[in-house]
């Protein structure tokens, strides 16, 4: 017959476990909590942070891209799509700058591919739409978005610089 182990046995009756476990809850009631009121707080970005696109303008006001159709051609879900006409001057611009935002998959191809930073991604994740329509961005929609995130997006090009 085996031994019989009154040490376990006296844990079992006296509840040791449960006793423990209780607490580990009271310690954790009382300390400060880690999580966060979502939409009052806002937890912190990285400066890679890879969010809703945005095409950038020079200071002067003008729009930075200039046509070459190199994000069109690296994006891997054909997500970009680009029409150009020759200026006056002889620069090209962009006639149409389309994004289908439910294909894109978020790879910041396009980003790294600009060789005058034009199209980014930037740091607005909350751009749920009630229709598909709503995400399809045209280039009004994508300099909207430029104008209203440059400063962010500045700042975190600016922190990113060494690493490019």
């Amino acid at each position: 017959m085996a031994d019989f182990d009154y040490g376990r046995a006296a844990k079992y009756f006296l509840l040791a476990d449960f006793v423990k476990g209780f607490g580990l809850g009271l310690r954790y009631m009382f300390s400060p909590k880690v999580t966060l009121n979502y939409p009052h707080e806002k937890g912190p970005l990285s400066p890679r942070f890879r969010g809703e696109h945005a095409l950038r303008r020079y200071p002067n006001g003008e729009e930075r891209c200039i046509a070459c159709k190199l994000c069109e051609a690296v994006c891997p879900a054909q997500a970009i799509t680009i029409d150009a006409e020759a200026r006056d001057d002889g620069s090209r611009r962009t006639t149409r700058y389309d994004i289908d935002m439910t294909k894109c998959i978020y790879c910041g191809f396009c980003q790294e591919a600009c060789p005058v930073d034009a199209i980014v991604e930037g740091p607005n994740f909350e751009f749920a739409t009630e229709t598909r329509e709503e995400l399809f961005y045209d280039k009004d929609k994508l300099l909207e978005n430029g104008d209203r995130w440059e400063a962010q997006i500045a700042r975190n090009l600016e922190i990113d610089a060494p690493y490019r």
